[in-house]
């Protein structure tokens, strides 16, 4: 295939003075973002938007899938500090609604998810009316550890199957399709508003497509997200093809046709775009809040009956 990028997948360089805040507040409170670590083809737009998607637990994973560009190895942080500084620094860019995402910390027993809950609850505690939306790992399929991550009441949970289910050994060597699935599936059973995405031209086919968005409608999936693999150097998989605007288009019908919430679908797309306007969409904010009332009444009743 033709490797030059089409003229579709062109991103503007950023200039804009908000682009310029919100590096300098990322910078100046030594946060990672995967905008920069993942190379995202979005970061201009969305940072002169005044967002900005925050990777916590460091910046080396301890997996190594195919397509993604963070670095893989051996973790050389744990900063117990960074709860506070993260939501510090959500303040500073007034938003209403955050992304956080994280590497993979296989090395930690619970995967770093008290360090989830803990940026979570620091997040709702300095900035009440900002919609957080988590992008996790799968904890190895650990259920206790999930619980960390959603007692913390995110207001979206985003677990990214990222690709069709035969592709998912060669291009998430330590993840599995059926685990990513269930992953979703406990979230949806505890009344959170779901959220996955997959990447195209990685070598699927349509019907392998078909199933997968199936498959997340089956276990509850509210938000979908579709976008072209970039490959972010020669080590990483190729590109298999560059799927075109109205194929993007036509998966977006589809996925709403079969009772997705929500749909973004296109060639620049990732998983944090334009998500500000999906926490809008489900009122995350109140069902935050009924959460957190329920939560209280148990602690109450628990209380009494002792």
């Amino acid at each position: 295939m033709d490797n030059r990028k089409p003229d579709w997948l062109r991103a503007k360089l950023p200039t804009s003075k908000e682009y310029k805040e919100v590096r300098e507040i990322v910078d100046t409170n030594g946060l990672h973002t995967v905008c920069k670590s993942a190379q995202c083809p979005n970061m201009g737009e969305c940072w002169s938007r005044g967002t900005a998607t925050v990777m916590i637990l460091g910046n080396i994973c301890t997996r190594s899938c195919r397509f993604c560009a963070i670095q893989t190895g051996r973790p050389t942080e744990l900063d117990l500090g960074e709860p506070a500084r993260v939501a510090e620094s959500i303040a500073k860019m007034n938003l209403r609604h955050a992304v956080i995402t994280s590497v993979a910390r296989d090395d930690l027993k619970d995967g770093g998810a008290s360090v989830w809950a803990a940026t979570i609850r620091a997040v709702h505690h300095r900035q009440p009316e900002c919609a957080v939306e988590v992008l996790t790992a799968d904890f190895r399929g650990q259920q206790e550890y999930l619980d960390v991550v959603l007692d913390a009441c995110p207001d979206i949970f985003n677990h990214n199957m990222e690709t069709v289910k035969r592709l998912q050994r060669p291009i998430r060597k330590t993840a599995r399709y059926d685990r990513s699935l269930w992953v979703l599936e406990h979230a949806k059973s505890r009344g959170f508003i779901t959220k996955s995405g997959i990447m195209l031209g990685i070598g699927e086919k349509e019907e392998e497509i078909k199933e997968v968005l199936l498959d997340m409608k089956k276990v509850g999936v509210d938000i979908l997200t579709i976008g072209q693999y970039l490959q972010p150097s020669k080590k990483h998989v190729d590109i298999d093809r560059w799927v075109t605007p109205d194929e993007f288009k036509r998966w977006k019908e589809y996925a709403l046709e079969i009772g997705f919430g929500a749909c973004e679908s296109g060639p620049m797309i990732r998983s944090s775009y334009h998500a500000d306007e999906q926490s809008d969409m489900f009122d995350v904010r109140a069902r935050r809040r009924a959460m957190l009332a329920e939560q209280e009444a148990a602690k109450s009743a628990a209380t009494v009956s002792v």
